[in-house]
C-alpha cells in the first residue's frame, strides 16, 4: 500500500542513559512534549541534493519553533558555511493548495508538512526551482529569487528541462512548458474531465513510488508524456467530513478487481508538436512502473502485467513509436510477486545495472544486451543504490547486516569483487552521492543517537560533519537522558522454525511486580519495524507511564528476502496473525509480564491486524486500538491489494479468509476503534462496514473520529489527543502499572 505508519504511530524509540553529572531529576516526558517544536530527534533535514557542480550541498530544513514548516539551506563544500537560500514564509503566500496537490501531497507522505516540500537544481548549478504555496520561483546564489508563477491553479509536478532551457508543469490537466522566464504554454489538448496529460495515475504516485507522468530527453529536444483515461475507473464517493462541514468528492479509486485508467505513452517536442503514440502492446489492462531515457537515445519503458509477476524492459524508437521487449525480469517464485524498484541505472556504455531478487535476495546484475553479470551475491538483501563511479569502476550501495542494520558499501561496477563496507556497524545508515560519484551523504543512528550526517569520500572517510546532532546540552532531548533504557532485542522461533526479531523496551521496575504490555505492530509487507535505529520519544514516553514496549517483525515484512515475505501470498491475515501470537505467548512466559494485560496497537495495517488478532484469539490479549484500518481487502486499490492477494474475480475465497468483517461478531476483548473522517487512502468506508456490523450485533466497542484527518492523524496538538485518548481507554480497561 505503501500502507503507511501515520506519524503518530512511528513509534519506535531506543535510547540511552547518558546523563551528566549535574542532572538529578528528570522531567516528565508527556504526549504533548514529544509531539511539540522543538522536534526531540533534534533537526530532520530532508530532500538532500548536490548541485551539479558539486560545490553545495542543499537541503530543506526544518524551524526550530515549527517542526512542520521546512526552508532550503545551502552548505558550500569549499568554504563550510551554511546560509539559507529560501525563506518559505518570505517567499510563500499562503494560498489555499488545490485538491490536486493536497492529493499529490498525501501520496508523497509530506501532507502535515509546510513551506518547500521539494525543489530542482538547474543543470548549469545557476539557481534552484522551488514550487510553494501551489506557484513556483526560481532562486539564484545572489539571494535573488523570481516568481515564474502566478495562478490561482496550482502548478503540479514542476520540472526544469535537463539543459535548464524549459520549465515545466501540470495545470488543469495538461502538460504547461515555457522557456525559463516566459509565459507557458499547455503542449497537450484540453480534453473531457477523465484525460489527464502528464500526470501519474492514483495507483502509480500511491503504490508504485512514481509521481510523475513525463520525462525530459537529456539534450531538452523531446518529452515523453503519459495520458491518462479515467473514465473506467469506478468512483468512490468520499466525504470529506470536517469539523464545520462535510465537503463531498466524486473519486476515482479502482478497488482490487475493478478497471484500472487506461494509461498511454506519446513521445512530443516541446511546442507539443510530432507526436508519436508509444506502442505498449495489444493488452492495455497492464502498468507502467518506469520511463527512461537512455544514453543511447532510445526511450526505455518499464511494462509491469497485472498480476505483477512479470516486468518487461521496453526499448523505444521515439522517432516512430515502435517498441521491442529488451529483456524480461520474471517473480523469483510462482507464488512470488515484484518488487518495483528505483535501484538501477543505464551506463555510459549503454549497459544497464539493474537490481533483482532473482536469487531470493535483492542484488545488482548489469546486463550488456546480451548476457547478465551478477554484482552482488549478497545472503541479505541490498536494498538501495548509492551512486556510481565510473571512472573508478565503483558501485555503491547500500544492504542489510545482521538483519537489524544497514551498512553503505562499495564494489567494483564491471566484474564482481567482494564488498567492501565504508560505514560504522554501531549504527544503521543510508546515504546518497554527487554526481561525481566522489563524495558520499551518510546519514546514520543508533539506538543512543538520533539521526546525524555527515560528508564521506569514496572510501568512507569522514570529511566534515554535515549535522552532527550529539546529544549536548543544547540538544532539545537531553533533559530525558536520565529517564530513559537502551532496549533489549532478541528472536523468537516461528511455527516453522523461522527466528522473528523482536525489541523490548522495558520501565524501571520492582521486583516481584508484573507490568503491562504495549505492544506495537504493523505487520504488513514493506516496513521493518525492528531495527539498531534511533525512532523518536514516543515509545519512551509510554515506557514512562510503566508500560513494557514491544514490537516483532513477522514473516512477510521486509528485508529478510523473498522466502520469508513469501508466506503471505494470497493469505493476509493469516501467517502474521500467528507470528504474532508467538510474540504474546512468549510475552506471557517472561516474570515481570502480566500475561493479562497485553494491548495491542496498531495503524493502517497495523489496525487490520489489530482486527484479526483480536478476532483469531479471544482473551489472549487484554485490549485492542485499531487505528484506519483496512476490514475489506475488496475496498483497498488494485495495485496493492493484487499484487500479494490477486485479483478478487479469481480468488474470492481469499479475499473472504483475509477480511476483518465476517468475524468482525468474535471480538470479546476491550476494542478502540480511530479513523481520519477525510481519509482518501483507507477510505472511511472500512470502519463504517465494521461500525455498523458491531453495532448490528450489539458487540461493544469504543470510538474516537477525527474530522478532517486524511490517514495521517498527526499535529501538535492532535497527536497529543490521539495519545491520551489510547491511554485512558487503556486504563478504563484495567490495562494499568501496578500500584
Amino acid at each position: 500500500m505503501r500502507l503507511f505508519l501515520a506519524a503518530a504511530s512511528a513509534a519506535l524509540l531506543s535510547t540511552t542513559a547518558l546523563a551528566d553529572d549535574h542532572m538529578t531529576q528528570t522531567p516528565e516526558l508527556t504526549f504533548e512534549r514529544v509531539f511539540a517544536s522543538p522536534s526531540l530527534n533534534g533537526p530532520t533535514p530532508r530532500a538532500v541534493q548536490f548541485s551539479p557542480d558539486g560545490r553545495y550541498l542543499t537541503l530543506l530544513r526544518n524551524r526550530e519553533e515549527d517542526s512542520s514548516r521546512y526552508d532550503l539551506w545551502g552548505f558550500d563544500l569549499e568554504t563550510s558555511e551554511w546560509r539559507m537560500l529560501v525563506d518559505s514564509e518570505a517567499v510563500g503566500s499562503g494560498r489555499e493548495l488545490s485538491e490536486d496537490e493536497k492529493m499529490q501531497r498525501e501520496r508523497e507522505r509530506v501532507g502535515s508538512l509546510k513551506g518547500i516540500i521539494t525543489y530542482q537544481w538547474a543543470s548549469d548549478a545557476s539557481g534552484v526551482l522551488v514550487p510553494i504555496d501551489g506557484d513556483l520561483y526560481f532562486a539564484k546564489l545572489d539571494g535573488s529569487v523570481q516568481r515564474l508563477t502566478d495562478t490561482e491553479e496550482s502548478e503540479l509536478n514542476p520540472k526544469l528541462s535537463p539543459k535548464a532551457g524549459y520549465v515545466s508543469f501540470i495545470r488543469d490537466r495538461q502538460l504547461w512548458v515555457g522557456e525559463v522566464g516566459e509565459e507557458a504554454a499547455p503542449i497537450t489538448p484540453k480534453e473531457e474531465d477523465t484525460i489527464r496529460w502528464g500526470e501519474a495515475e492514483f495507483v502509480a504516485q500511491e503504490e508504485m513510488s512514481r509521481l510523475t507522468g513525463y520525462w525530459w530527453k537529456g539534450d531538452d529536444t523531446r518529452l515523453a508524456v503519459q495520458r491518462t483515461d479515467e473514465s473506467p475507473v469506478g468512483i468512490v464517493t468520499r466525504a470529506a467530513i470536517g469539523a464545520t462541514g462535510t465537503q463531498v468528492f466524486d473519486q476515482r479509486y479502482p478497488v482490487a478487481g475493478s478497471e484500472n485508467a487506461i494509461v498511454e505513452l506519446y513521445v512530443m517536442d516541446p511546442d507539443g508538436g510530432n507526436r508519436v503514440k508509444v506502442d505498449l502492446g495489444e493488452n492495455t489492462d497492464i502498468y507502467i512502473a518506469r520511463v527512461n531515457w537512455g544514453p543511447d537515445g532510445n526511450l526505455y519503458v518499464q511494462r509491469q502485467n497485472r498480476e505483477q509477476t512479470v516486468l518487461d524492459m521496453l526499448r523505444v524508437d521515439p522517432a516512430t513509436g515502435e517498441s521491442e521487449v529488451w529483456f524480461t525480469e520474471n517473480a523469483a517464485r510462482e507464488d512470488y510477486w515484484i518488487n518495483l524498484s528505483d535501484n538501477y541505472r543505464f551506463l555510459k556504455d549503454g549497459s544497464l545495472l539493474w537490481w533483482s531478487e532473482r536469487d531470493g535476495f535483492g542484488n545488482f546484475y548489469r546486463f550488456d544486451g546480451n548476457e547478465w553479470t551478477q554484482l552482488t551475491s549478497l545472503k541479505e538483501p541490498v536494498t538501495k543504490l548509492v551512486g556510481i563511479n565510473e571512472d573508478k569502476d565503483q558501485l555503491f550501495f547500500v544492504a542489510v547486516e545482521d538483519v537489524l542494520t544497514e551498512q553503505v558499501y562499495s564494489t567494483n561496477l564491471s566484474k564482481p569483487s567482494e564488498p567492501k563496507r565504508l560505514t560504522d556497524t554501531d549504527y544503521t545508515n543510508t546515504a546518497s552521492m554527487d554526481p561525481t560519484g566522489s563524495r558520499l551523504y551518510v546519514t546514520r543512528s543508533a539506538p543512543d543517537q538520533p539521526p546525524q550526517s555527515y560528508l564521506a569520500g569514496d572510501l568512507g572517510q569522514q570529511l566534515t560533519w554535515v549535522q552532527e546532532n550529539a546529544l549536548s546540552e543544547e540538544h532539545p532531548y537531553t533533559p530525558f537522558l536520565m529517564g530513559h533504557t537502551m532496549p533489549e532485542y532478541g528472536t523468537i522461533p516461528a511455527e516453522d522454525g523461522t527466528p522473528l526479531h523482536y525489541m523490548m523496551l522495558k520501565p524501571e521496575m520492582e521486583p516481584g511486580k508484573k507490568y503491562p504490555v504495549f505492544y506495537y505492530h504493523y505487520s504488513g509487507p514493506g516496513p521493518q519495524i525492528v531495527d539498531k535505529g534511533w525512532g523518536g520519544a514516543l515509545a519512551q514516553a509510554i515506557v514512562d507511564k510503566g508500560y513494557i514496549y514491544f514490537a516483532l517483525d513477522n514473516r512477510g515484512t521486509a528485508n529478510r528476502g523473498v522466502d520469508f515475505e513469501q508466506p503471505i501470498y494470497r493469505a493476509m491475515g493469516g501467517v502474521e496473525v500467528r507470528d504474532q501470537k508467538t510474540g504474546a505467548e512468549f510475552l506471557k512466559t517472561l516474570d515481570f509480564v502480566d500475561p493479562d494485560k497485553i494491548a495491542l496497537y496498531g495503524w493502517s495495517y497495523g489496525g487490520y491486524m489489530t482486527l484479526k488478532q483480536l478476532q483469531a484469539d479471544p482473551g489472549l490479549y487484554a485490549a485492542g486500538v485499531s487505528g484506519a484500518p483496512v476490514t475489506k481487502w475488496e475496498l483497498y486499490d488494485t495495485h496493492y491489494t493484487e499484487r500479494f492477494m490477486g485479483d478478487p474475480r479469481e480468488v474470492p475465497e481469499a479475499y473472504e479468509a483475509a477480511s476483518a468483517i465476517p468475524d468482525a461478531t468474535k471480538i470479546s476483548d476491550p476494542l478502540l476503534l480511530i479513523h481520519g473522517m477525510a481519509d482518501d487512502n483507507v477510505v472511511f468506508e472500512n470502519s463504517s462496514e465494521l461500525i455498523s456490523v458491531l453495532q448490528e450485533n450489539n458487540v461493544p466497542f469504543e470510538m474516537m473520529l477525527y474530522p478532517g484527518y486524511t490517514h495521517r492523524v498527526s499535529g501538535e496538538q492532535i497527536s497529543p489527543h490521539l495519545w491520551n485518548t489510547i491511554f485512558r481507554f487503556l486504563e478504563d480497561n484495567g490495562v494499568t502499572p501496578p500500584e
